[in-house]
């Protein structure tokens, strides 16, 4: 990162709203500056109907991110008040990134680390390099994991794979990492990654809005306890699919043999 050059990179093209970290020379280690600019960044893409799909990435092309900065916890992860904050931080900054209804694709290429892969994990879709290598090495800190994080965590890759993640704090490969189900997709390297991006983001800026969003959020749902479950909420998201403009905009495509453009009302 150059001096005075901002540690978060935001920008919006062609309906992608993308978020970098952006130290390179840290191996993109997040800092609290960094953890609290994530939300706002997320709140921004958000509020803006032009962002249908958001990346999150890392510059340099040698980590996504190495996971938090471990120099700023004697400052920021000693004291309970200090403590208190960083984590409520943190939290909400990954909390934003999950429940934003716009679809999240992570980036990854390189090192994918601690804070830095529990972040790629609040993401909809992890698309990797064969060279990237994943780990969280919580055990070998001292650090507590939280709830949520273990519970997306295991959610994802299942009880077995989590704990081996976790109790061993070893460095997993690509091919681990997608053969457990960490990874969504696994390219050859970074031109490839580069080619599946602009396919990916291509597709989901493309396609309807408010059918991702109900899906998003119907997927969530299935995941948390029956009782957290907010059946109503999940049937109106698909009720406002079928009384769309874009429902009759995507008909009227298909009869016509045209792509469709949907404005996500």
């Amino acid at each position: 990162m150059s001096e005075g050059q901002p540690e978060l990179l935001t920008d919006v093209s062609s309906g992608v709203g993308t978020i970098r970290f952006n130290r390179p020379a840290k191996h993109n280690a997040i800092t609290f500056d960094m953890w609290r600019g994530l939300g706002a960044a997320v709140d921004t893409f958000a509020a803006d109907d032009s962002v249908r799909v958001i990346v999150l990435a890392g510059e340099g092309g040698h980590a996504f991110s190495s996971g938090a900065d471990i120099s700023q916890f004697e400052k920021h992860r000693t004291e309970p008040d200090a403590v208190e904050i960083y984590n409520y931080t943190l939290g909400e900054s990954c909390r934003k990134l999950t429940d934003i209804d716009k679809p999240t694709v992570a980036r990854i290429q390189g090192y994918c680390m601690g804070g830095g892969l529990a972040t790629s994990l609040c993401c909809d879709l992890r698309i990797a390099t064969a060279d990237s290598a994943f780990a969280i090495p919580a055990a070998k800190l001292g650090v507590g994991y939280a709830y949520g994080s273990l519970q997306t965590l295991t959610r994802l890759v299942g009880p077995a794979s989590a704990k081996e993640i976790m109790f061993t704090g070893r460095r997993f490969t690509a091919t681990e990492a997608y053969d457990m189900g960490l990874i969504s997709r696994l390219v050859k390297d970074s031109d490839e990654l580069d080619s599946v991006m602009d396919e990916y983001t291509s597709a989901l800026a493309a396609n309807s809005p408010l059918t991702i969003k109900a899906c998003k959020r119907i997927i969530a749902d299935l995941g948390k306890d029956p009782d957290q479950r907010d059946i109503e909420t999940c049937n109106q998201l698909v009720d406002d699919c079928f009384t769309s403009n874009d429902y009759k905009e995507g008909r009227q495509a298909f009869l016509e043999k045209r792509k469709a453009e949907f404005k996500g009302s």
